[in-house]
């Protein structure tokens, strides 16, 4: 807004005006702008498909478990405070910036180690299921990795954020060949304004979108609602 508004400023005071088709720099700038929201929305909409099957398959898992009859109560709670660690974990790397997987790799296989040490309480029938439904919960944890670790290429929103800072050294001579010194110069510093306002204003959404997961943006992801004991 600041670089608007100075450009603006000097444009007038120094007489500087001329004639650019502007078509050219608005696809310059709001092509890869759109490309970047969209892609930043695309990715928001597969995490929450990868945070409900991974709920999904931990409450199930907890089914099988809770429904042993072969299972005394301190087991069944033993197992069901394992799985509420591996929900409570996951949400809390989503939400920081950890880009490794060892400490959920660990709570993970504590559900493993669990069955493999209480076998002859489980059917052969009872474990291939669990582990069945094991497999969807680590693909959805590396899917929500990989959203959490890969976002928009740098490059992509550098290059976005740098057009939008220089639109305004271009823009605002043009609008006042445009429309002319005898306009009044209230007029150009609202077009210009607002025109920059609007730029900047879809790359902090797409910025806010790029991690939906850390609770700072109006459209981030409730993570809470999707743990196992929620």
């Amino acid at each position: 807004m600041i670089v608007s508004f100075v450009t603006t400023y000097i444009s007038y005071e120094f007489n500087i005006s001329f004639n650019v088709d502007l078509t050219l720099i608005s696809i310059a700038v709001i092509f890869p702008l759109v490309f970047t929201i969209r892609g930043s929305f695309r990715r928001r909409e597969k995490a929450l498909e990868h945070l409900s099957q991974f709920r999904s398959s931990l409450k199930t898992v907890q089914y099988f478990v809770l429904s042993n009859a072969q299972l005394s109560e301190e087991n069944k709670n033993e197992a069901s405070a394992i799985l509420i660690d591996i929900s409570k974990d996951v949400m809390g790397h989503l939400k920081n910036s950890i880009y490794t997987t060892n400490d959920l790799d660990d709570v993970i296989d504590k559900i493993y180690k669990f069955i493999d040490e209480k076998h002859e309480l489980f059917s052969g029938k009872i474990r291939d299921k669990v582990f069945r439904f094991m497999n969807d919960v680590h693909e959805s944890i590396e899917n929500l990795h990989a959203i959490h670790t890969h976002r928009t290429p740098i490059s992509l929103k550098a290059y976005c954020k740098i057009f939008i800072y220089m639109f305004p050294l271009i823009y605002a001579p043009t609008i006042i060949n445009n429309i002319g010194y005898e306009t009044p110069q209230w007029f150009t510093y609202f077009i210009v304004t607002v025109t920059e306002f609007i730029l900047i204003s879809l790359y902090n959404i797409q910025d806010q979108l790029e991690f939906p997961f850390d609770d700072v943006g109006l459209d981030d992801i409730q993570l809470e609602s999707f743990k196992l004991d929620r």
